[in-house]
């Protein structure tokens, strides 16, 4: 007997071909569904990841190659004395090539080495900004665009210490780029490179911001932005951009075991860098703030010793002579918590923030002494140049005269070794814009007497300067490159320019 007859089956199929359908129904609803997700989803995903692609078109023109020309001597080994008879004509020029006129022997130069870096034009008029260390001691510096001309470029200015110089070339309507805030930069961040690695022109790496305020071994004054773009040899002086397009960052530095990219790469912070180029255009070099103490990291028993909870700030060591830490009263063994509003966490962030300080103004610093907190007032100084620094670091006298806009200092031991200066003169080791300028006497020389007087002695110099008539043309003795010079030196009457 069957348990179901024929209408019965029937229906049981129509329940089947029903639900057949709507399983197909459904399956074709979440096949749609699917699509329509990865339809509006992957565009969404892809936006995510950065396109450069735009970013170089527009402002890769502006960045360009650096090729350098330096001038090189090859110092020949001692040579026989030029004959007695010399042959005449063309042989006797050649003895004399060799030999010198006195009989002995020359240094030959050629203009061979040859040194490859980038940079970038930052105005339509011409001015090009890269690394100092990428031009020094060029004597011909060539600027290759991105349309294969090369211009050869002037030096307007350099700063070894934040190792960036500007450069002029004679052209106009060029392409530049964008002067973006390095301030606002976020770690984390996406930037973006352009240089010439190993001279492979325009080369284009990328990566992200990997911290901040980074400060390197002798390099006191930069607080360089870290990444990990992919920097080699002849990316130095190429702009770091990020992805508004705007440049940030100069490519300066790497950290590498093996001279290659290793995945550290620092570059200069625009902001500082800008800072920078509108005192070369005004002046020609650069001033920064100095307090003039010697410091070092407090350490975590240092911290223990002094009373502290933590290792933080900058503890002086030692307080230089006649600076302005020493005249507002700072001593050994004070500990910079706190510079002008800024955090000090460790001493290498004080450099940093007391070079941007403008000359002449007045901070508070809040240090720790004796375990009390203590606010000191001080009037910040110009950062003399390393030379200076040195000598004041060994007590060496030095002489700074406003009326002249020079600053000279006592001859060591080993300079007057060096220079063959048995007795008398001063060194100069500063010059601004005044009396001494105008006068022709350079960084470097060595002031022999004024006005027909022996210079005995940085203190005596002073002595000298201020009896000097004014309105009137006095003589001025200096050794330069191991002879001496007569130079008219004139102190000029109030209002005179």
């Amino acid at each position: 007997m069957s348990l179901i007859g024929s209408t019965d089956c029937e229906i049981v199929v129509r329940i089947l071909g029903e639900s057949m359908n709507s399983y197909q129904a459904i399956a074709k609803a979440i096949s749609v569904s699917a699509f329509l997700l990865l339809f509006f989803i992957a565009p969404v995903q892809a936006r995510e990841l950065p396109d450069f692609t735009q970013l170089v078109e527009k402002y890769g023109s502006a960045v360009v190659n650096i090729s350098t020309t330096q001038k090189i001597k090859h110092p020949m080994s001692k040579s026989p004395q030029m004959p007695e008879q010399i042959p005449e004509g063309p042989f006797g020029d050649l003895f004399r090539h060799f030999f010198g006129e006195e009989g002995e022997p020359r240094e030959f130069e050629d203009f061979d080495s040859k040194s490859l870096g980038s940079g970038f034009i930052i105005s339509k008029d011409g001015y090009v900004l890269t690394n100092y260390h990428v031009i020094k001691d060029a004597n011909e510096i060539i600027v290759r665009l991105n349309d294969r001309r090369e211009l050869e470029a002037e030096m307007v200015g350099n700063d070894p210490r934040s190792d960036l110089a500007l450069l002029k070339v004679d052209a106009s309507e060029l392409p530049a780029v964008q002067i973006g805030d390095s301030n606002a930069l976020k770690v984390g961040e996406w930037v973006l490179a352009i240089g010439s690695p190993f001279g492979f022109d325009h080369s284009v790496t990328a990566g992200i911001v990997s911290a901040k305020g980074r400060s390197l071994p002798r390099e006191n004054y930069v607080p360089f932005i870290q990444t990990d773009v992919a920097i080699n040899p002849g990316n130095s002086g190429g702009p770091l951009f990020n992805l508004d397009g705007k440049v940030i960052g100069i490519n300066s530095q790497i950290y590498s075991r093996t001279g290659g990219f290793m995945g550290l790469s620092f570059a200069i912070p625009i902001n500082m860098a800008m800072n920078i180029v509108d005192q070369l255009k005004q002046s020609g070099h650069v001033s920064r703030g100095w307090l003039g103490v010697l410091i070092q990291d407090v350490t975590r028993e240092l911290a223990e010793s002094f009373g502290m909870d933590k290792p933080r700030g900058a503890l002086i060591a030692k307080v230089l002579p006649n600076s302005p830490a020493e005249k507002h009263g700072f001593e050994v063994g004070d500990i910079v918590t706190k510079f002008n509003g800024h955090d000090i966490v460790r001493s290498s962030n004080l450099p940093p923030v007391v070079g941007l300080t403008p000359v002449g103004k007045n901070v508070d610093v809040e240090i720790l002494r004796n375990g009390k907190v203590k606010t000191l007032e001080i009037k910040i100084g110009e950062l003399p140049d390393e030379e200076q620094q040195i000598a004041s670091a060994n007590g060496i006298q030095e002489s700074e005269d406003n009326r002249l806009s020079v600053v000279v200092t006592d001859l060591t031991a080993e300079e007057r070794q060096e220079l063959d200066i048995k007795e008398n003169g001063v060194i100069v080791t500063r010059i601004g814009s005044g009396p001494a300028r105008k006068a022709g006497i350079r960084k470097g020389d060595v002031i022999l007497m004024i006005n027909n007087q022996d210079v005995k002695s940085a203190e005596q110099f002073t002595e000298l300067v201020e009896a000097l008539p004014v309105g009137k043309s006095v003589p001025l003795l200096v050794q330069r490159r191991g002879g001496p010079v007569f130079l008219a030196l004139k102190v000029p009457e109030e209002g005179d320019s």
